[in-house]
């Protein structure tokens, strides 16, 4: 009888600990945040290096063949940086979940990937965006308005 109690007392142990190094569990909040940021709480992807962009079903990887997005999550919130969008991202601004839905973002700013619902997917060192830009009034973003999706590989 004695051993039962041991065990249930080390099981229970074992649990309140968290993971394997001591350090709590991390939140599935957390865990998707570090999928776009990494460990660090800063990573970029990039088109570069074998990563593709499609808009509608088209390839347009020349037209965005120096793009990168940089996404950071610090104590002060989560922001972006991008470079060579051709005007389709903001230069820079928030990222948040949308609403429940750690698998889908919003990016704050006035461009045409800005204030739309972005799904994002990680397998190790690619990161998939596809979002949809609707067609508006303004004849400069109608041009822009389809389907994307952004096949986006780490920047090491």
């Amino acid at each position: 009888m004695n051993y039962f109690w041991v065990f249930l007392l080390l099981m229970g142990f074992i649990a309140c600990n968290g993971g394997e190094n001591g350090e709590p569990e991390k939140t599935a909040e957390e865990q998707a945040i570090e999928r776009l940021t990494g460990p660090s709480g800063s990573q970029t992807w990039t088109v570069s290096n074998g990563g593709s962009v499609t808009k509608d079903g088209t390839a347009q990887t020349n037209e965005f063949a120096d793009f990168e997005i940089r996404f950071i999550a610090n104590n002060t919130g989560k922001s972006y940086i991008t470079e060579n969008s051709n005007l389709l991202f903001d230069t820079n601004g928030n990222w948040a979940f949308e609403g429940e839905n750690l698998d889908k973002i919003i990016l704050s700013g006035i461009q045409p990937a800005a204030n739309k619902e972005i799904s994002f997917t990680r397998n190790q060192n690619n990161l998939r965006l596809e979002w949809v830009v609707p067609a508006p009034q303004n004849a400069r973003v109608t041009a822009l308005a389809g389907f994307y999706v952004f096949d986006l590989i780490l920047m090491e």
